[in-house]
């Protein structure tokens, strides 16, 4: 039995929160749903380039992994009601910096103006040995 306190009025009016899930992205392989809402923004969690039918890392070199990555991510924006339009923050991971270059190639196929903010992040490691993957912020008002 879990022993709570009582909620005080600040935890009462806590913002309520939705889990997104789509079967046209990879199922969450951990502790974390694809996506949250929560008030007007969805929290889409990170997407690796994973097939979403056989949950096995894309085969193919590093292009094809960013595009399925950002297939994923864009999947999920779907499922939430949006797409790629209205997300207004991007996170990418590279374990090699090298393919930033290649990145902005495949958001250009993704995404048109006014691009989301980003950032890159340079990493040495990322699940199942990916070499990129992407997280998001959408907006419901975007």
């Amino acid at each position: 039995m879990i022993n709570r306190k009582p909620a005080t009025p600040a935890e009462d009016s806590a913002m309520p929160k939705t889990v997104i899930a789509t079967p046209a992205a990879p199922a969450a392989i951990g502790t974390y749903s694809q996506a949250v809402r929560a008030g007007d923004l969805i929290f889409i969690s990170g997407q690796i380039p994973l097939d979403p039918a056989t949950m096995e890392p894309v085969d193919g070199d590093f292009r094809a992994a960013a595009e399925r990555a950002f297939a994923n991510l864009i999947a999920v924006a779907e499922a939430a009601g949006g797409g790629a339009d209205a997300i207004v923050k991007l996170t990418v991971y590279l374990t090699d910096l090298a393919n930033f270059p290649l990145v902005n190639e495949v958001m250009a196929a993704h995404f048109t103006e006014p691009y989301p903010a980003r950032a890159a992040i340079g990493v040495a490691a990322l699940p199942k040995g990916a070499a990129v993957e992407v997280e998001a912020v959408m907006s419901t008002d975007a």
